[in-house]
């Protein structure tokens, strides 16, 4: 018996213990970057083991993509081998659980709903970036950056030779928009990188340009002849969505249970606004008898709200005015922490992500290089779209509409977020956080920080703002409802824009867009609803654990300073327990 023991313990002895979790993340982080080269240069990841990934594309030939599985189930394999979650400490945790869902979800991507043989966006999208990010991104030299550009250039032949091989077939809609991000490709190598490559580089251009150029029209043709006979359904399904769904969002709510609340809360925030539009509209419109008509009512007010709004050639120029107003206010009120680097930029949504980013979006700093620009996009309105498409828009994001988008992704929203998250460290830990962290958080930081905002008093407490933020509240509640509707249930077109025109008062050109974007992604539109009703839980859960010595601005420096963690953990970081108890099914799950 002792002799047992004695080997048993002697056996233990000799293995080795795994490394801290941060260097494990390091390594899956390195390694990841090194099978996407294209991440790799936006994250700021130039060189892997003497290769220099800024010259390569992503390999989706099968021995490529035979090798991100085999790399996938490698570090599943030993992250539950070598690491007993109970064990680690609230911070480890936390990189556990973006380490667990980043590895389940490139597993189901590359074994279950396999877009590389689906979706053509997905190529056309990789060779826009792969060009623009090298471009916009200064961590060279301009001559070395464009030898980048030129190598990959190079290669475009060979990806959209893959993309060929590999589409099964495509959904119309996808198809589409591949066509249309496409010609934006073609666009940026025609026009804006021919305008600025260095003399001494022209020859080398023009003629990989060329090549390109060829490789990209085939490739439209391919879209527009071969793979037009081969149509497909964009739909996840229920099963796949709802393991998507599982690790996506880190939730372990159903698809159903979250539906079922926030098709709630929106019954809530409608009659909230019919409380707000009702002063609003006595005032507009005095000889209305105003009937019990909710939609009537606070369609009217919201109409009349909008008649202040930009003009096309005054779009740009208001955003950059509100960003300025909103840093102003946030530095005079202490809300939150702004960054020390003044790299933030407005800048035209590239052509190539207009299909995805209709109104706009955010481009942060590289983590591993933060000096880098942050880039608020904004999709400039066409030209040549007829006159009522344009004025939809812009009664969509009017003077109030305007302000919020700029709060949600600039000042105090993804931005100021993200420039935090380039903070952490260790830089592996960095990484793991910024790109595969937590999208509830990140996008709930985003509609939760808006509405922290208005109730600080920006704008000294315009009803006309808060209004549309609950219209933006109505749409970021509709995103949730018509992801999983969309997706698992079967909702048609028809009944998707009802509840969007109809039950949350979108203009027909936001509804048309926010539809098209919901058949190209699945498991994204929710993470604004959870994100927001789990950002406000969490704030009261630390408001209990700290009581009188609670402050708002020291919650969201603490809270900000760990990077993208699931709320969840985030929850156990700041307070030692898990994030308190769901609300009951069928009440509301937040107050306003």
């Amino acid at each position: 018996m002792v002799l047992l023991v004695c080997s048993v313990l002697a056996a233990g002895c000799g293995r080795k213990p795994p490394p801290p979790i941060w260097q494990f993340a390091e390594e899956f982080v390195y390694e990841r970057l090194a099978l996407s080269p294209v991440l790799a240069t936006q994250v700021g990841y130039h060189e892997h083991r003497g290769v220099r990934l800024d010259e390569l594309l992503d390999d989706y030939s099968a021995e490529g993509l035979d090798r991100q599985r085999r790399f996938y189930r490698s570090f599943r394999d030993r992250l539950s081998r070598d690491y007993v979650v109970a064990e680690l400490s609230p911070e480890d945790r936390a990189d556990w659980e973006i380490l667990n869902a980043e590895i389940a979800l490139g597993l189901l991507e590359l074994e279950e709903i396999r877009s590389y043989e689906h979706n053509p966006t997905l190529y056309v999208e990789l060779a826009g970036n792969a060009l623009f990010q090298p471009y916009v991104l200064h961590y060279a030299p301009v001559e070395e950056r464009f030898r980048h550009i030129i190598a990959r250039l190079e290669k475009i032949p060979t990806l959209m030779a893959q993309a060929r091989q590999n589409l099964l077939d495509a959904p119309e809609i996808w198809r589409q928009v591949a066509i249309e991000e496409n010609q934006g490709n073609i666009a940026l190598i025609d026009r804006t990188l021919r305008s600025a490559v260095p003399e001494a580089l022209r020859a080398r251009y023009e003629h990989a340009a060329e090549k390109a150029l060829t490789a990209l029209r085939e490739f439209n043709r391919y879209l527009e002849e071969a793979l037009s006979l081969r149509v497909s359904d964009w739909r996840l399904g229920r099963p796949r969505y709802a393991l998507k769904f599982r690790y996506a969002l880190g939730t372990d709510r159903t698809p159903e249970e979250v539906l079922f609340e926030a098709e709630a809360e929106l019954k809530r925030v409608r009659q909230q606004m019919f409380q707000l539009a009702l002063p609003l509209h006595h005032k507009w419109y005095p000889g209305h008898r105003d009937p019990v008509d909710l939609n009537l009512i606070v369609g009217e007010t919201l109409a009349r709200i909008a008649q202040r709004r930009a003009t096309p050639e005054t779009y740009f120029a208001e955003a950059r005015r509100d960003l300025e107003e909103a840093r102003a206010f946030v530095r005079a009120k202490g809300l939150v922490p702004l960054p020390a680097r003044d790299n933030l930029q407005v800048i035209e949504t590239p052509e190539f992500m207009r299909g995805i980013y209709a109104v706009g979006g955010f481009a942060p700093a590289p983590p591993l290089e933060p000096h880098l620009g942050a880039y608020y996009w904004l999709t400039p309105i066409p030209k040549d779209w007829p006159r009522e498409r344009i004025e939809s828009k812009l009664r969509e994001y009017n003077y109030y509409g305007l302000k919020l988008l700029t709060l949600h992704e600039a000042i105090p929203g993804h931005y100021v977020q993200l420039e935090h998250a380039n903070a952490v460290e260790p830089k592996g830990r960095r990484v793991l956080r910024s790109v595969f962290g937590s999208g509830p958080y990140i996008e709930g930081w985003a509609v939760y920080s808006t509405e922290m905002m208005l109730d600080e008093g920006y704008l000294d407490g315009s009803p006309e703002l808060r209004l549309t933020f609950l219209k933006q509240l109505l749409r970021v509640l509709a995103n949730a409802i018509l992801d999983i509707r969309l997706h698992t249930m079967g909702m048609t077109d028809a009944q998707a824009m009802e509840l969007m025109t109809r039950q949350t008062f979108q203009e027909t050109e936001e509804a048309t867009a926010k539809l098209r974007r919901a058949k190209l992604s699945s498991c994204q539109l929710p993470t604004y609803y959870l994100g927001w009703r789990d950002w406000k839980r969490l704030r009261e859960q630390y408001r209990a654990a700290r009581g009188d010595a609670f402050r708002l601005a020291e919650f969201h420096a603490r809270a900000l300073k760990t990077g993208a963690v699931p709320i969840g953990a985030l929850a156990r970081i700041l307070t030692g327990k898990p994030l308190a108890e769901e609300a009951p099914a069928g009440g509301s799950s937040t107050g306003s």
